[in-house]
């Protein structure tokens, strides 16, 4: 399948561009998905939330981003010329949906906001990665990875920044002027990235076919292997991002910026690893990459609930910060490795729309947890959960080395 009408000089020139431009908008994107946790324990006190209310708060911002990905993936397939026109509309959700988490005065009127946080992820991620997917079938890892380490970036700095910001002024102020970077990024994508994407011939697939590409595509044991590992690292991922805040600022007694210092040390060194771990994936195959680093994974979590306030849990989070966000890129690599050129952004939906509904219940059950054993229990309950994912992978087969490009459509 041709992917452009331009000579092969100009595509590799686009390719570099297209490769930078949406790696940094990743980077903003992350921007956005790091405000939630960094304003729990502010939104918390604010509004007298409990523990189980918490949890279910971000049980909520996951469900609704479920429904989403899959007629956003399909979105990106059918109409690719206007992929850049799905990148602008998912900044300008960001916006909107910070603005009315902004102006909620009770647990009740948040719950709508909180909703609508997902649906700027849901928007950008399977346009982004089926974009990149198609364009580096050979890198496919290494390519997914760089648009990754643009996400470390921005969970680095935006904490950081985030966490002084909340120093001089409330949050709901904060959240209120994330309305104006998000129509910026959304004018940027949209005449940025729109000439690239209109030069693309138009591949759109027959209903049918990409149904039928869509079934195969679960009927894989490495699709349903790879669901059940996204399952349980995401469900032990949003009870850290849940309760860690409130174990550093709570428990803890550190400030905003203090917890802001410790929660961009957890995505730090992602910005290290991501490259790594995508080139390793490539050259050695996914499970190579896929079962040490879900052992230490779920061993780092278990150390979290043990280590002691100073040099143990810095050298602790930081550890973690190698996994926490760079295996998505080499799992979503693993089930795009077999996928056909019809779904490659649906891909994400047709996975997440299963991982997402079954993931819910994971901070409600660690807000159980919290209430009842402690904060700490939290961090046993998503070691468990990501011991569990390395065991899976342990036992299912997946090929050494799947073909570096997406079958081809008939």
């Amino acid at each position: 399948m041709a992917e452009t009408r331009e000579p092969g000089s100009l595509q590799k020139a686009n390719g570099a561009v297209l490769l930078g431009a949406l790696s940094s908008g990743h980077a903003a994107v992350h921007w956005y998905q790091q405000i939630w946790p960094l304003i729990i324990p502010a939104i918390k006190a604010s509004l007298g939330l409990t523990d189980m209310q918490l949890g279910a708060l971000t049980s909520v911002k996951q469900f609704s981003t479920s429904p989403l990905m899959l007629p956003s993936g399909m979105l990106a397939d059918f109409f690719r010329k206007r992929t850049a026109i799905i990148l602008a509309v998912a900044f300008l959700f960001f916006g909107i949906s910070h603005l009315l988490v902004a102006l909620a005065p009770t647990f009740l009127w948040i719950i709508p906001g909180v909703a609508l946080l997902g649906v700027g992820t849901a928007l950008w991620h399977p346009a982004a990665i089926g974009s990149l997917s198609l364009r580096f079938p050979e890198r496919r890892g290494s390519a997914l990875s760089a648009h990754g380490v643009g996400a470390s970036i921005g969970d680095t700095i935006a904490p950081i920044a985030i966490g002084f910001l909340l120093l001089t002024m409330t949050w709901q102020r904060f959240l209120e002027l994330q309305m104006i970077p998000a129509i910026l990024l959304a004018l940027l994508f949209w005449k940025g990235l729109g000439p690239m994407y209109r030069n693309l011939e138009e591949s759109r697939p027959s209903l049918g076919a990409f149904w039928g590409d869509a079934i195969n595509l679960l009927k894989n044991h490495v699709t349903l292997a790879i669901i059940g590992v996204n399952v349980l690292t995401s469900m032990a991922r949003l009870s850290i991002m849940t309760f860690l805040p409130i174990y550093i600022q709570d428990d803890l007694a550190y400030s905003a910026l203090g917890l802001g210092f410790y929660w961009g040390l957890l995505h730090a060194m992602g910005a290290v690893s991501q490259p790594a771990m995508g080139y390793l994936s490539d050259k050695f195959g996914r499970k190579a990459v896929l079962l040490p680093s879900l052992v230490l994974f779920g061993v780092l979590y278990l150390a979290l609930a043990a280590a002691a306030p100073g040099v143990q849990l810095i050298l602790v989070v930081g550890a973690l910060g190698l996994f926490f966000y760079a295996l998505v890129n080499v799992t979503h690599a693993t089930v795009m490795d077999v996928a056909s050129t019809k779904v490659q952004a649906s891909t994400l939906g047709i996975v997440g729309i299963f991982s997402q509904f079954l993931t819910v219940p994971g901070p409600l059950i660690a807000g159980y947890l919290v209430t009842n054993y402690g904060t700490e229990s939290s961090f046993i309950f998503a070691g468990v959960l990501t011991l569990a994912a390395a065991l899976l992978v342990a036992v299912v087969p997946i090929p050494k080395s799947l073909a570096p490009k997406p079958k081809t459509d008939d």
